[in-house]
């Protein structure tokens, strides 16, 4: 990036492979779809993709009028929104410092939405449910990369255990639903994500836009070290935000079975790796100081992607450094 004045831009994509599959508009149209968390990062792209398929009757749920952890919440939610297909998105999520600060609200608001929500398309008899978990449900020291077949080999990472357990247990409860009432309902892991519109918050981001907010202020402010958590050797997996919308679609038209399956790109990158390129996006010049009394999170993150393509055709389509600087660059134009 040669400026970070430059507007936003679209980022490059790579070309679709053979295997992989495309959205049918005609599948969309004219299907009535509930997206819980629907204004949010992931749920605003979402919804965009839904309306360039010729989707429009999509409903989304807000959280000032419904309430997805109150019963009655939700069941008003499928009363006015009368879905053939839930996407349920909605989440409390945040970084390694929310995590330790809120597990106890984090488990349950996350375990109360997705059991009703549920329980309620059971009872409403919707068509198909798609519950987006996270890799924070995978075991603290999975081997790499991560395959679904792992997802029980031990308990997650422990700051960020009480979320990840709480949507872990939507998995179970979507297979015994499909095996006793005939429910179909699938369960998509993706990893990282990052893009526009993310939470740039400090007390809520996640390490791509906390770093971001952090290297700009740095940036701005003349500020010669940034001062980083952890010791930056863990590593992460970053999915662009638009793939995973694409992804969790794909999966809604074309996906029907029992397993979990990871959404990712297949690839990692250490902390410290990944500081010294949004340092160059940014322009900035100063050291990245690493604070090894604070925790570094999952030791490695980096997910077996080929469930996916061979399920529903998802291949990631938008490389990292493009990504990147797109994100960037929407921060500078929108951030604060």
């Amino acid at each position: 990036m040669t400026s970070p004045t430059q507007s936003a831009a679209v980022p490059a994509a790579l070309p679709p492979r053979p295997d992989e599959r495309e959205l049918t508009p005609a599948f969309w149209r004219g299907r009535r779809v509930m997206v819980t968390g629907g204004t949010g990062f992931l749920g605003s792209h979402v919804v965009d993709r839904l309306r360039a398929m010729g989707c429009d009757d999509v409903f989304v749920p807000r959280r000032a009028q419904l309430d997805l952890t109150e019963p009655d919440a939700v069941r008003a939610a499928y009363a006015q929104g009368r879905p053939d297909l839930v996407l349920h998105l909605a989440a409390e999520v945040g970084g390694i410092g929310a995590n330790r600060e809120h597990p106890g609200r984090f488990f349950h608001r996350n375990l109360m939405m997705g059991m009703l929500m549920i329980e309620e398309a059971r009872r409403a008899g919707t068509g198909k449910f798609v519950q987006v978990g996270t890799v924070c449900a995978y075991p603290k020291h999975t081997p790499v990369p991560f395959r679904e077949e792992d997802l029980w080999a031990g308990y997650p990472e422990e700051t960020n255990a009480p979320y990840g357990i709480a949507k872990k247990a939507l998995l179970v409860q979507l297979q015994a639903y499909r095996q006793e009432y005939g429910t179909n309902g699938i369960y998509l892991l993706p990893v990282n994500l990052y893009g526009p519109r993310d939470n740039f918050e400090p007390d809520r981001s996640h390490v791509i836009p906390a770093l971001i907010r952090r290297i700009v202020q740095a940036w701005r402010d003349g500020v010669p070290q940034v001062e980083i958590w952890g010791t930056g050797e863990a590593s992460r997996e970053f999915l662009y935000v638009d793939d995973c919308a694409r992804a969790i679609l794909l999966a809604a038209e074309h996906y029907d079975g029992a397993d979990p399956v990871n959404v990712g790109v297949g690839a990692e990158l250490r902390i410290r790796e990944l500081a010294a390129l949004i340092g160059e996006a940014v322009g900035y010049r100063g050291r990245f100081v690493y604070d090894v009394t604070k925790p570094d999170g999952q030791p490695r993150r980096c997910l077996d992607t080929s469930r996916a393509l061979e399920r529903f055709g998802f291949r990631a389509h938008v490389p990292f450094h493009e990504g990147l600087a797109g994100t960037v660059r929407w921060f500078l134009e929108h951030g604060t």
